[in-house]
């Protein structure tokens, strides 16, 4: 099968549901880091999502690099980043998961994804004071019905770009306006382009790509059902466009 290949401005972008928490995920071509993360987690929905996370990572970075995914190793860039070792022309990846929603971002620039579940209205009023000037006039702006899915909204586009830049959180919350207009005195930072995406009702999405110009994204699904399939069957039908 052809490799798959993100070009300039492309946003290539995977979702997955995982699948039930009593589901049994190979492990074989995760590292032993991966397989010590899932262990540790207590409840079994958040072991599978991690295991089918990581493992449909994998899966789908093979089909970019024609590298198996079991041969895949990953590092952290200066910046902070994930990348891929040992490959001359890595594609550059973000992944993210948040209870029963997994989003993965693939690019040939610098690329932040997020997904958050709907915080409630406490966690919300609580922490958007915590944000930059202008987002939390933003937040205060809107009725009280909508203040928990606006902060989501917010927490993604604010979490996606950060990930592209490869600090996180560690660079603070206030430092950048991502709200959803700009205004006199806060624009979004240059150089990138933030887009929300599709959630469901649940969920808030958005994801990052560092560029001038206009993304073209492509959303593909993953089918839980093909992460206990090897992985030769996955990349035969293991995906679709959605």
């Amino acid at each position: 099968m052809p490799l798959l290949r993100a070009g300039d401005d492309d946003l290539h972008l995977w979702t997955l549901r995982p699948p039930p928490p009593d589901s049994v995920l190979p492990t074989g071509e995760l590292d032993r880091h991966e397989r010590r993360r899932a262990a540790a987690f207590v409840r079994p929905a958040d072991r599978v999502q991690y295991l089918a996370a990581h493992l449909a990572l994998r899966r789908i970075l093979a089909r970019y690099t024609g590298v198996a995914a079991g041969r895949l190793r990953f590092a952290r860039a200066a910046s902070g980043r994930p990348v891929l070792l040992g490959l001359p022309e890595p594609p550059s990846f973000s992944l993210s998961h948040s209870h029963g929603l997994v989003l993965l971002g693939v690019a040939a620039c610098p690329v932040g994804v997020d997904v958050q579940r709907v915080p409630s209205y406490a966690t919300a009023e609580l922490c958007r004071t915590a944000l930059h000037p202008a987002e939390a006039e933003d937040l205060a702006a809107l009725p009280g019905d909508r203040l928990a899915e606006g902060f989501a909204r917010l927490w993604t586009r604010k979490e996606a770009y950060l990930k592209g830049l490869g600090t996180g959180l560690a660079r603070g919350l206030a430092a950048d306006y991502l709200g959803a207009a700009e205004r006199a005195g806060a624009r979004r930072p240059a150089g990138w382009a933030v887009l929300d995406l599709p959630g469901g009702p649940d969920h808030a999405a958005a994801a990052a790509l560092r560029t001038d110009g206009t993304p073209r994204v492509t959303t593909r699904t993953v089918r839980p059902e093909d992460l206990t399939t090897t992985h030769e069957l996955f990349t035969e039908r293991g995906v679709g466009s959605a």
